[in-house]
C-alpha cells in the first residue's frame, strides 16, 4: 500500500478489511480517500453507503449511494446500479 497508496483495488480491500475488524474509524478513513483519489471506482460507493447505513448514518449513505448511482450509470455497471437504488429504497 506504501508505494502506490491510490490504487483503488489496495485501497478498497483494506477498508473492507477495516470494516470486518470493526475499525469504523479507519474504514471510513479509506473509503474517503479511495473515492477522492478514484472517483470511477464503483464499489467504492456501494461497499461505503452499506458500511454508513449499519453506522445509523443514513444521509450520509443516501449521499453516497446517489452518488454512486450516478458514476454507475456512466461507467455501465448496471448491477452496481441496481443495487445501490435498492438500498437507497430501503433507505428512504
Amino acid at each position: 500500500m506504501a508505494a502506490r497508496p491510490d490504487d483503488a483495488f489496495s485501497r478498497y480491500g483494506l477498508a473492507l478489511e477495516c470494516v470486518n475488524a470493526g475499525d469504523a474509524p479507519a474504514a471510513e478513513e479509506h473509503f474517503r480517500k479511495l473515492i477522492e483519489a478514484n472517483p470511477d471506482y464503483v464499489p467504492a460507493y456501494l461497499q461505503f453507503g452499506q458500511f454508513l447505513a449499519g453506522q445509523s448514518r443514513r444521509d450520509e449513505a443516501r449521499r453516497v449511494l446517489s452518488a454512486g448511482v450516478i458514476v454507475a450509470h456512466k461507467r455501465g455497471d448496471q448491477h452496481a446500479r441496481s443495487e445501490m437504488e435498492t438500498l437507497l429504497t430501503d433507505l428512504a
